[in-house]
């Protein structure tokens, strides 16, 4: 148990440091860190860590590091600026237990700019809202990671034990960017990542898989249309049947713990269309990007191979498509779902830190959405406790991140680390 008064001092230090973070967290919304463009949020984020006198790694996903670990997704991309950036803090003794703190630096593309109030890169505050692309999800969670160590720094501690704070690529799309850290060496006895979860704990996610769906047609001109096979009215039924797996595998949730009370927790979606070449031809080409969320312990090689053959029983009803069925590429997540289990020892702690730092009991809930976190518990051997600030339309316009809530999560994230890895007079820089 964390000393009352010390526990009051690290709040204090959180509050008095708080408009420094916000500062820094909005400096790095500024960086567009979109998919193969992370480099520059990485150097900002290497350089703040480096100043901090924490041991530095910098390095790139190498695809041939990784690619036979059963965790791993396929890349279809060029990963020459997917970087990660790990701080490594080192204990002048050993008394507590070892940390990772793990955060995204990744976002989704922002989509039209005139559909946004403000410009998604031009972060602003109203209220108690810090708005732009990635605020929510989640650099405002990744800051308080690196802000919650400072918060100890100013009260001339530091962590008793190793802790290491980890800056990754590829969650919006692979998780390849946390496997490659964990391949690499970097394993401690706990980790946290402040996603943006409503103030809550993540008991359980889905898996999610991700396709590409390549469909052929017979390309004709429109005057002879019913001559021609069209490749983008082909898609339509085959989405239809993808629909139709989405609500057979939504029914198997009465036999998943933990997923039987949730209303839909598996979720397809359609997120990118592309075919055709000429309005007055009928299209010989068309192509589809699908997300189908799985259950954990599902098996995503098993799942893959349904949703081929689901695929290809669609194909077998339009007589085009019979004779030429459509191809699946799978580009990019491949991932298992998972549980975290209830009563560890890292998961009390965050109880008694949040409920000093919110003044109420942790809740924990389930997301039908990915999480890095299966990378730890799957694979890691290492509770995983995924949560973070309330925020609002992650991944959509106007995304938003509650400044009150990034506030009492940095002090639930300096508590735990406190009482997880203890804390001793802060090394001479």
């Amino acid at each position: 148990m964390l000393d009352r008064v010390l526990a009051d001092e690290i709040l204090a230090a959180i509050d008095e440091g708080f408009d420094k973070q916000i500062d820094f967290t909005r400096q790095l919304v500024r960086f567009p860190s979109l998919r193969g463009q992370e480099h520059t949020a990485q150097d900002f984020l290497f350089d703040a860590m480096r100043e901090r006198g924490l041991a530095m790694d910098r390095w790139a996903i190498d695809v041939a590091d990784i690619e036979r670990h059963p965790g791993f997704s396929p890349v279809k991309v060029d990963y020459t600026n997917a970087i990660n950036v790990v701080g490594t803090h080192r204990p002048k003794e050993t008394t507590g237990r070892s940390l990772i703190l793990n955060g995204h630096v990744d976002v989704v593309p922002e989509g039209p700019y005139d559909m946004w109030l403000h410009n998604p890169f031009d972060p602003h505050i109203e209220g108690d809202w810090l708005y732009g692309r990635g605020a929510g999800d989640m650099k405002a969670g990744l800051v308080a990671n690196i802000f919650a160590l400072d918060a100890l720094y100013a009260l001339g501690l530091q962590p008793a034990a190793r802790v290491h704070v980890q800056s990754v690529t590829e969650e919006e799309c692979t998780g390849n960017g946390a496997l490659s850290c964990l391949v690499r060496g970097y394993r401690a006895e706990a980790a946290i990542i402040p996603e943006p979860e409503d103030d809550k704990l993540v008991r359980a996610n889905v898996g999610v898989l991700w396709f590409r769906v390549h469909v052929r047609g017979m390309p004709v001109h429109v005057r002879e249309a019913g001559a021609g096979a069209n490749a983008i009215e082909a898609c339509f039924p085959l989405v239809a049947a993808l629909r139709a797996l989405e609500a057979e595998w939504n029914e198997a949730k009465a036999g998943m713990r933990y997923f039987s009370e949730e209303e839909h927790p598996i979720n397809f979606n359609v997120g990118k269309i592309v075919g055709g070449d000429w309005a007055s031809s009928v299209p010989a080409w068309c192509s589809f990007d699908c997300r189908m969320a799985i259950y954990p312990g599902w098996n995503p090689a098993e799942k893959a191979r349904e949703i081929e053959m689901h695929l290809r029983a669609a194909a077998a009803k339009i007589p085009f498509l019979a004779n030429n069925p459509p191809e699946v590429e799978w580009n990019g997540f491949f991932a298992e779902g998972y549980v975290l289990e209830e009563g560890s020892e890292a998961e009390q702690t965050l109880g008694r830190a949040h409920a000093k730092s919110y003044g109420q009991s942790l809740e924990s809930f389930v997301t039908p959405g990915y999480l890095d976190g299966r990378v730890f518990v799957l694979y890691g051997d290492c509770p995983c406790l995924v949560y973070g600030p309330y925020s609002q339309n992650i991944h959509g316009f106007d995304e938003r991140v509650s400044l009150s809530s990034i506030k009492r999560v940095t002090g639930s994230i300096a508590l735990f680390i406190a009482e997880w890895c203890g804390v001793e007079k802060r090394a001479e820089s």
